[in-house]
């Protein structure tokens, strides 16, 4: 793992909790970076779901489609998830997905394809069936002060890897964590017994 210079960003990448990680918010989280500069640092946790709230429900509560609309929805939005992106303005929700859907000036196009949308349009287009191919939504973000995420990473609390788009869009989220360590090639049972050891 390499030490992070100013002129490097993480934008585009995964961040992966070490079971060492003192937050109990960011145990074993996947994270995708969202935007990362001087002024600090901004990612979705990708792998936390709310267990209590689907896709179906939210389009509901604002309005977005009725009852009897939720019935009708696209296969691809049927069953979607609702992840935790993170503890920072959880009512407020964005969407990462694939970049065949764009809303000119309120999508944020990431890297290898991949865009954040954060207005309410991108969910009345997945309602509707003419939204991106691949899209997963998330409630409030995970956000770091200048130089914190850098100090976090060098305190061995993350490791970092690029980002995969199987993983990130994949909808058994449980999987993830071990799935990205695996594209690092770490066997997460190697890091728990390495736990403690100088």
């Amino acid at each position: 793992m390499s030490e992070i210079g100013a002129a490097d960003t993480l934008e585009g990448q995964f961040l992966i909790a070490m079971p060492s990680m003192a937050d109990s918010r960011f145990e074993h989280s996947v994270i995708y970076v969202c935007s990362h500069s001087e002024q600090g640092a901004m990612g979705l946790i990708v792998n936390q779901v709310a267990k209590h709230l689907s896709l179906e429900d939210l389009l509901i509560q604002l309005d977005i489609v009725n009852d009897d609309d939720a019935i009708r929805l696209p296969p691809q939005v049927q069953g979607m998830s609702v992840h935790k992106g993170g503890p920072v303005e959880v009512e407020r929700g964005f969407v990462l997905h694939s970049d065949d859907f764009q809303l000119n000036q309120s999508t944020l196009a990431i890297d290898n394809g991949i865009c954040l949308t954060a207005t309410l349009e991108i969910l009345r287009a997945l309602a509707e069936g003419t939204g991106p191919r691949q899209a997963m939504l998330a409630l409030g973000y995970a956000g770091w002060a200048p130089g914190q995420l850098e100090n976090e990473i060098q305190s061995n609390g993350w490791l970092t890897a690029p980002a995969d788009r199987d993983i990130l869009f994949d909808a058994n989220s449980e999987k993830k964590w071990h799935r990205a360590l695996g594209s690092l090639g770490i066997d997460p049972a190697m890091l728990f017994s390495d736990a403690g050891h100088a």
